[in-house]
């Protein structure tokens, strides 16, 4: 995922600012707060099976690092990065801890980049299954739940946290499929490109960190993404009325 090295200074001044943001925020509009705690649920599960499944690639690819530093774990505080988790909240993306991997340690029966592009897919491939696991739960929900439960509050409660559920997945999916360093799409289009393509993405790797910065706090990404973002939105939801005849 990222691999933004934040010094703890940084950092902190940077979640501040973001907390400040937030209070501020929500302040003005506290029903925004609602959405907020709907938010939780759904960022924690994203992000924690998002850097997991970066880990578990790599583990069957024959690297343990991520294993020996306690990745290789569902438990969300092993995976939260502060500022990306506040990101995600706030912009409705964002990133967790990076999980590290040592390439040298892939199987042979690969390359390296192609093993880099493996590891890297593995996050957004498994944002998107739990898309669509939450879709066909949803869907299950409405076609066999009581109409009294379905009107009730904690029906209401339970369908708006699957929801959520399903479109912060989905977004940190399609986002981290954008092709700029330091997303993963960086590296799952690698093994693709041709040598001379190659050499110029590399050679140019903090250029496209500044590009990715601008097109960031521009808003120019979630131009891009969204459509995208509908696109697989709509695509998953058909999958879900489809098994279940809705």
């Amino acid at each position: 995922m990222f691999n933004f090295n934040f010094d703890k200074k940084t950092m902190y001044i940077i979640t501040g600012i973001m907390l400040l943001f937030l209070v501020m925020q929500y302040a003005t509009n506290p029903g925004q707060l609602l959405g907020l705690l709907l938010s939780a649920p759904g960022v924690l599960i994203a992000i924690t099976f998002h850097e997991f499944a970066h880990g578990y690639a790599a583990y069957k690819l024959g690297d343990d690092t991520a294993k020996r530093q306690g990745r290789l774990s569902l438990n969300p505080f092993a995976h939260l990065d502060p500022i990306g988790t506040l990101m995600l909240l706030v912009a409705g993306f964002g990133w967790g801890k990076p999980v590290e991997v040592d390439p040298r340690n892939y199987t042979r029966k690969i390359s390296m980049e192609k093993g880099e592009a493996i590891v890297s897919l593995a996050g957004p491939l498994m944002n998107f299954i739990l898309a669509i696991i939450f879709t066909l739960i949803y869907c299950a929900i409405y076609k066999f739940a009581s109409a009294t439960f379905m009107a009730s509050t904690v029906g209401t409660v339970i369908m708006l946290l699957i929801s959520t559920t399903i479109s912060i997945n989905i977004g940190l999916g399609v986002f981290n499929l954008i092709p700029l360093p330091p997303l993963d799409g960086s590296k799952i289009i690698m093994p693709f490109l041709p040598y001379k393509a190659k050499e110029f993405f590399v050679n140019n790797e903090q250029i496209f960190y500044i590009v990715f910065v601008l097109i960031w706090i521009t808003g120019i990404a979630g131009t891009i993404i969204t459509p995208a973002i509908n696109w697989v939105s709509k695509g998953v939801l058909a999958l879900g009325k489809l098994i279940f005849g809705l």
